[in-house]
């Protein structure tokens, strides 16, 4: 598949020297880099008035798009100064509940706990802490939470196709990046690291163009 806009797709800011680090579990904090880019490339498909727009009209057990961008920095927060010990500097939420804001709030948090994860060492990963009322490794932990984290993006997805929106790339290709796997449609990310992306839309947005649609249905079946 041809990547287009992305240099490396798990890559959510500098790719990790895995050399470097002490831990045999490098691969988990890469993996964490990568899952920072893909929670800012679905926010950078969100339009400022898809924000407050619930599932369904009028039951407010669905969240809006804020209410997930609020949750992930409030969740993220949460478990990674109470169970990995990891404070990044600063308020939970951004100043203003804007896009744009939450985008920069975001990936200045999530790179500062990224850099901390690459300081520990195999000791550190595998001591087991409280994870709510169960002990758990703190490997079983982040992986939980990276899982945590894609859960809600599928939500965040589900939410912006509902609402009309293209999507772009974020594991593979979309129906609006060519299709599946097995029609071998580009890959199609929508900004190919962290920087290129907070620069790309505080100016207004500079997305990767999406080809044209597809006209066959997007299904395994024949």
């Amino acid at each position: 598949m041809v990547a287009v806009g992305h240099v490396r797709a798990c890559s959510g800011a500098a790719a990790l020297d895995d050399a470097r680090m002490p831990s045999r579990y490098a691969f988990l904090v890469d993996t964490f880099a990568s899952e920072i880019l893909k929670v800012l490339s679905v926010w950078s498909m969100v339009h400022d008035e898809d924000l407050d727009v619930r599932p369904r009209a009028g039951d407010r057990r669905g969240r809006t798009l804020r209410e997930h961008m609020v949750h992930q920095c409030q969740s993220e927060n949460g478990w990674f100064t109470g169970m990995f010990g990891i404070a990044a500097p600063g308020d939970v939420l951004p100043p203003e509940p804007t896009r744009v804001a939450f985008l920069r709030h975001y990936a200045a948090a999530a790179q500062f706990r990224q850099a901390q994860l690459a300081t520990k060492d195999d000791a550190w990963f595998e001591t087991v802490v409280p994870f709510f009322e169960v002990p758990r490794p703190r490997t079983w932990i982040l992986v939980r939470r990276i899982a945590h984290t894609a859960h809600h993006r599928g939500q965040q997805t589900a939410l912006l196709r509902s609402f009309g929106r293209g999507l772009h790339s974020t594991y593979g290709p979309t129906a609006d990046t060519g299709g599946l796997a097995k029609d071998k449609p580009p890959v199609v990310y929508p900004y190919a690291d962290v920087a290129g992306l907070l620069a790309g839309e505080e100016s207004g947005g500079a997305k990767a163009p999406l080809p044209p649609a597809v006209v066959r249905a997007v299904t395994e079946r024949p």
